[in-house]
């Protein structure tokens, strides 16, 4: 049994701007097998976040296909995408997107709520999930409560909680100070190790890229190993 759980072959997406086809990937491929953390580095409009939101299913490409623990994104409905997502994906945005109103515990339990689970066993999970990355102490707190490394902490767990194949990261330390992104350089590699998930990290962040397993630049379309 193949222990890819993410991959692309041919992928290819263009845009159309004031006439013209702008082509930001071209015949891109990668695979990334179970428990491997891979930075993808790259110039700014390189097209980094274009290929996260191809790998995620959230944009569909103008050729090529993804593939997310074996199942073709392309043979899919847009329900069956997101249930797959829920299913098997994790994401991490440089911005925690935490809704305000609930707690950390809350905010982490939302994957599982959201798949139809019940509500105590959701939030009995995502406590310790909170507990794996530091945080069981504020489990109650609000994101208003918590630190900027704090509420990217809660990110991760959230990104974890459902036990993805796979978590796509983009910029995760982008808005932290050295020393806190330091922690969580060493959570990911901690949790990568922990659970065998795939982590996926477009990062300008050179120290975080040099501790994964691998280090690729997207340029001209293309992923190019460093």
């Amino acid at each position: 049994m193949s222990n890819i759980v993410l991959s692309c072959a041919g992928l290819t997406k263009s845009y159309r701007q004031g006439g013209t086809d702008i082509q930001v990937l071209a015949q891109l491929e990668l695979q990334v097998t179970a428990g491997e953390q891979v930075a993808i580095v790259g110039q700014s409009g390189a097209g980094k976040s274009t290929l996260l939101n191809m790998l995620g299913g959230l944009d569909v490409p103008s050729q090529g296909r993804v593939e997310l623990a074996g199942q073709p994104l392309s043979d899919l409905n847009a329900n069956q995408r997101a249930k797959l997502r829920n299913q098997h994906l994790g994401f991490v945005y440089q911005f925690h997107h935490l809704l305000g109103e609930f707690s950390a515990a809350e905010n982490v339990a939302m994957p599982l709520l959201i798949g139809g689970a019940g509500k105590a066993a959701a939030l009995s999970k995502a406590t310790e999930y909170l507990s794996q990355v530091g945080l069981e102490n504020r489990v109650s707190h609000r994101p208003s409560q918590l630190s900027g490394g704090e509420r990217q902490r809660v990110a991760i767990a959230r990104a974890l909680v459902s036990e993805p194949d796979c978590v796509l990261l983009d910029e995760p330390t982008g808005n932290l100070d050295g020393k806190t992104a330091a922690s969580i350089q060493s959570l990911l590699n901690t949790l990568s190790t922990e659970h065998k998930t795939a982590f996926i990290v477009v990062t300008h962040d050179l120290t975080l890229a040099k501790t994964m397993d691998r280090v690729l630049e997207l340029r001209d379309g293309q992923l190019h190993s460093l």
